[in-house]
């Protein structure tokens, strides 16, 4: 039948990769409970992008002027500051 391969999101790869290479102890102690801890990150990532998202489109800062360009900046600005903080509170920890 071969290895059961695990598919996980951008976060629990990126989560996994961090584990090995940065706190192998905590990625061998996981053993057995790393597809669930994987797919938990990412359920956990995806709900705190929803949540961030929300929040910040309605910031000043991020609000919609209807000028294209800058509107695009605003957005990838937005998505870097979710990211940044998916990337420090869930992966990289």
């Amino acid at each position: 039948m071969g290895n059961k391969q695990e598919l996980y999101g951008k976060y629990g790869m990126l989560a996994k990769v961090y584990l090995e290479e940065h706190e192998p102890a905590k990625y061998w102690s996981l053993g057995k409970d790393m597809p669930e801890y994987l797919h938990r990150i990412d359920r956990q990532a995806s709900e705190m992008y929803d949540t961030m998202y929300a929040k910040l489109s309605k910031k000043d800062e991020y609000r919609k002027t209807g000028e294209y360009l800058s509107d695009v900046r605003k957005e990838n600005e937005m998505r870097q500051r979710i990211e940044e903080e998916i990337l420090s509170e869930l992966v990289y920890v």
